[in-house]
């Protein structure tokens, strides 16, 4: 199958490099495309997405696989790999990258400058993540990485390559932000980075049996919006059970975290140290391999001692409790829910109880449930959109906007 004025590699089944391209970080997926395409600019997408648009072919668009969910089965694979361009402007305080880059190298790039970005995972890529809202261990001090998208180059359904922003094709750029990949194939964004110029960063390993008192504890915890933190119990190769505690501190002293150390007791493992950004993220999201997926994922308004109870009984291997809020809870995107104090997130499916139904993109593998991560209004709102600039449903993200 040929795409008229492709110039990346093109892979076919059979081909020598069909299996490497079909390959996604998600090992849950074993894909099988009709034709992987990995792209070298955006002139390639465009040719791209008109080829599969012509042929009747889904398009799916990947650059790492994280949040693969769905295998483009027959599909036309788009590859954006190979076009990892990261810019930083420490003037305007902005990155620019291109929709192959990752977080690593975002968060290299603007380090050099006393900048960060609102980063997830080092291995992670920006783009995707970022169209699925983007919470990082910043967010609660700067909000979602998707509201701090500052404009984005996209290639429509239709072959156009625009710029969106809040001036040109607004309905287009607040869909983008916390929307997926429904709307457009993005080969550009643009975003703010912030000066972080201190941080306490961290995680330590504590025995279980003070894990309930610690959920309280962070329960009442009057957090200041300068600290992310998270609180999980997990289950060790011997059976044994551990209670965790992941903290960032943004130009806070190390005694800000006293509340919730003091209760979980005696670190068994782990530290806090003041740490560069760039050191922090590998600290706090070490780097391991694929593997498969299947969190389970629940926004809850509270952490009542039913609930704590359930989730220390419960057979689950991993569990952890986020708290959310500051300024994540900012009008911006369609991402919905801003109102959720905690969430609930496990390797697999969990029952819990008080849970709202809603959900964040991002930790979302249930792509029964996409509805849940937005508001009625807002996945209405989404719905129109996607008909409108994606009248023949050639895009296809695993985050499937139903416009029936």
């Amino acid at each position: 199958m040929r795409i008229d004025t492709f110039s990346g590699p093109i892979h076919l089944p059979g081909d020598p490099g069909y299996d490497g391209g079909r390959w996604t970080w998600n090992q849950a997926v074993d894909q099988r495309p009709a034709i992987v395409a990995e792209a070298l600019g955006a002139e390639d997408v465009r040719a791209a997405l008109l080829a599969a648009r012509d042929r009747g072919l889904p398009l799916t668009v990947q650059a790492t696989g994280h949040g693969t969910l769905v295998p483009s089965d027959g599909g036309l694979l788009l590859k954006t790999t190979r076009m990892a361009g990261v810019e930083v402007d420490p003037v305007r305080r902005v990155a620019v990258v291109e929709p192959g880059a990752l977080w690593e190298d975002v968060v290299s790039a603007a380090a050099a400058h006393g900048l960060a970005p609102l980063a997830g995972a080092p291995s992670v890529g920006v783009t995707g993540y970022t169209l699925g809202g983007g919470a990082g261990w910043l967010s609660r001090l700067y909000g979602l990485a998707a509201d701090n998208v500052v404009s984005a180059e996209v290639v429509t359904a239709d072959g156009r390559i625009l710029e969106a922003g809040e001036e040109h094709h607004p309905d287009l750029f607040w869909a983008l932000r916390g929307g997926s990949g429904n709307f457009g194939v993005v080969t550009r964004l643009e975003f703010r980075l912030f000066p972080v110029a201190r941080m306490v960063a961290g995680m330590t390993m504590h025995a279980f049996e003070r894990a309930g008192e610690t959920l309280a504890a962070f329960r009442d915890w009057e957090q200041p919006d300068t600290v992310n933190a998270a609180v999980f119990v997990i289950r060790m190769p011997d059976g044994a059970r551990m209670l965790g505690v992941r903290v960032v501190a943004v130009g806070e002293p190390e005694s800000v975290l006293a509340p919730l150390l003091s209760v979980a007791g005696e670190p068994l493992s782990g530290s806090y140290a003041e740490l560069p950004f760039e050191q922090a993220v590998r600290v706090l999201a070490p780097a391991h391999g694929p593997m498969p997926l299947g969190n389970g994922f629940e926004y809850v308004r509270d952490l009542p001692d039913d609930l704590i109870a359930a989730l220390l009984d419960s057979p689950v291997g991993g569990i952890e409790i986020r708290r959310w809020g500051g300024a994540m809870a900012a009008p911006g995107g369609p991402a919905g829910h801003r109102d959720m104090p905690f969430s609930v997130m496990a390797g697999e499916p969990i029952e819990v109880p008080h849970a709202t139904g809603g959900a964040f993109l991002n930790f979302l593998t249930d792509t029964s449930r996409t509805a849940d991560a937005f508001t009625p209004a807002g996945y209405a709102r989404l719905r129109e959109l996607k008909k409108a600039w994606d009248p023949q449903g050639v895009l296809r993200p695993s985050h499937l906007i139903e416009t029936e």
